[in-house]
């Protein structure tokens, strides 16, 4: 199976957080691992921002090894449909349809996805 994996797993993982071996675990299990470019842009900023731009260009390059989706004028109306049908922010709009649109189950740790159809939110 496909699997989105969202910033929340990617930080867990670089930050060798509690939930980081079950991310990884998860991650190594799947058939193909898609990144939506959303999430290189919020795991490099978080990582910059709490360490050194060093390990921020680190871990994009780690992820930049998955499948990177750019975000496309189809993702993006389809983001804004599931963010009135689930009312979610835009960040999260845009992670949802990426998976949706890759028919992929989505990996988080983020709550606001729980319930969703294809969400895994770990804890």
């Amino acid at each position: 199976m496909a699997l989105v994996v969202d910033s929340s797993c990617w930080v867990e993982i670089f930050s060798e957080g509690a939930l980081a071996k079950k991310c990884q675990e998860e991650i190594s299990s799947a058939e193909r691992v898609i990144v939506p470019s959303l999430t290189v842009y919020e795991v490099y900023k978080k990582i910059k921002q709490s360490t050194s731009e060093d390990v921020a260009l680190a871990a994009a390059s780690y992820m930049s090894q998955f499948d990177v989706q750019p975000l496309t004028r189809e993702i993006a109306l389809l983001a804004a449909d599931l963010s009135l049908q689930y009312k979610l922010g835009a960040a999260d709009s845009f992670i949802l349809a990426h998976s949706r649109d890759s028919s992929a189950q989505l990996l988080t740790l983020d709550n606001d996805f729980r319930g969703l159809p294809k969400t895994k939110v770990l804890s």
